[in-house]
């Protein structure tokens, strides 16, 4: 049993290790989605490897949002706003200086509308309160 779980910890670490290099390549990369892939490395970190999960936990910025999904669902504004901003710059880009056919800049269009409403809907939080629940967490732990 033992051997087992040690296997599925493997797998499970491994999993979040390919969908946390997934993750960063989204962040630069149009249309390939960051966020999913981070949740999905921060959930295979969960249940394979404490320290790894840790680890992701405790960067930056990433960390704190990762938290925030976790404890409330939520994203802070500015990560609302950065994100809206980045998703129209690269699809403005992509469609403008890449793509001839009218056919790919309208489904491109009609994919980022998709994620707009898509993140317009999202729970958002101030970004002090953000801060302010991370440092209360941090404080709860004594870290």
């Amino acid at each position: 049993m033992k051997f087992t779980r040690t296997v599925q910890k493997i797998i499970l670490s491994t999993c979040g290790l390919l969908a946390l290099l997934l993750g960063l390549l989204g962040a630069v990369l149009p249309l390939l989605p960051s966020t999913p892939f981070l949740l999905l490395a921060a959930l295979c970190f969960y249940h394979g490897s404490t320290r790894l999960h840790n680890w992701i936990e405790s960067l930056p910025w990433v960390g704190t949002q990762l938290i925030l999904w976790r404890e409330q669902r939520t994203v802070t504004v500015t990560v609302k706003r950065f994100a809206l901003i980045y998703l129209w710059v690269v699809i403005s880009a992509s469609s403008i200086f890449y793509l001839t056919d009218t056919f790919h800049r309208l489904l491109l269009i009609t994919l980022a509308i998709g994620v707009t409403l898509y993140l317009l809907r999202l729970k958002t939080l101030p970004k002090k309160t953000g801060d302010n629940l991370i440092e209360r967490r941090n404080q709860d732990k004594g870290i």
